[in-house]
This record gives C-alpha cells, structure tokens and sequence, in this order.
C-alpha cells in the first residue's frame, strides 16, 4: 500500500478453520479484531512447516503453527507476515472463530 489516501478493506469472520495465500516477500499484513464479548484464541499454520534453523538459537519447530495467542475482547492484534514466513509453508491455515481478519498487501 503505497500512496496518499484511504484503501479499501474486506473483512471477513473467521469461522473454525479458514485459510487464505501467502507471497513471500509482498509485504502481506494481517489484521485480527476481535468484536466478541469473549477472548478469543488465534493459530496461524502451515501445513508443511517444520524445522527452521535460527542463528545463535539452533533449530525451531514450526510444526504447530504461530500462536497468536489470546486476542482480548475488542482488541486488534497486527501480524506482519512476512516477519512469520517460517510458519507459513504450504497450504494456510487460521483459527479463531469469530475474529474479523483483514488481509492487506503492500
């Protein structure tokens, strides 16, 4: 997204399991919003991630997915995806049923 003005957004309810496309490298960000009176928990995953060597770490399992965590009651959460590329191998996956995601490409 580059340039003055305002974009538009789709946003789409998460139901149990959804999936959406990975471009490496495309700058994709993922918005998360959760409109529910509850938290809500959120699992981004993969299907052929694995192990990922890290420098000054040694090797990370991505097998389960990245864990957003709890997303709070009317809270957002952002996720740069570019920056979990590691976990997104292969066929997507997210959990969080009732989350609002919003997709964006740069």
């Amino acid at each position: 997204m580059t340039g003055p003005g305002q974009r538009a957004v789709v946003e789409t309810t998460l139901t149990a399991s959804n999936s959406f496309v990975y471009v490496p490298g495309a700058g994709q960000e993922l918005i998360l919003r959760n409109p529910t009176a509850g938290a809500i928990s959120c699992v981004i995953d993969g299907a052929d991630g694995t192990v990922v060597p890290v420098q000054g770490v040694g090797n990370v399992d991505v097998s389960g997915g990245y864990s957003v965590g709890s997303i709070p009651a009317g809270a957002v959460r952002y996720i740069p995806l570019d920056t979990i590329a590691a976990y997104l191998q292969g066929a997507i996956s997210i959990t969080g049923s009732g989350l609002v995601a919003i997709l964006m490409s740069k």
